[in-house]
């Protein structure tokens, strides 16, 4: 009786093994990658901007404490 109940654990496993291949074989088909038409544009206008404000706001600050009596 064990040999038997051997047999059919194998043919089980080797069948569960079949059906993984087919079903992954089966999806090979269905994932596509294309490349974009049009180059990828990544905006940087926000940290520059931000640069900007912040250096502008240092220059304020350093002008308004020379010349604080305008104030």
């Amino acid at each position: 009786m064990k040999t038997s109940n051997i047999g059919a654990r194998r043919l089980a496993i080797y069948g569960r093994m079949v059906a993984v291949i087919l079903g992954a074989s089966a999806l090979v088909g269905c994932v596509q990658i294309d490349t974009p038409d049009k180059p990828i544009e990544i905006n940087l206008n926000i940290n520059i901007r931000q640069e900007v404000v912040y250096r502008l706001d240092g220059d304020a600050k350093k002008l308004i404490e020379q010349n604080s009596e305008i104030f």
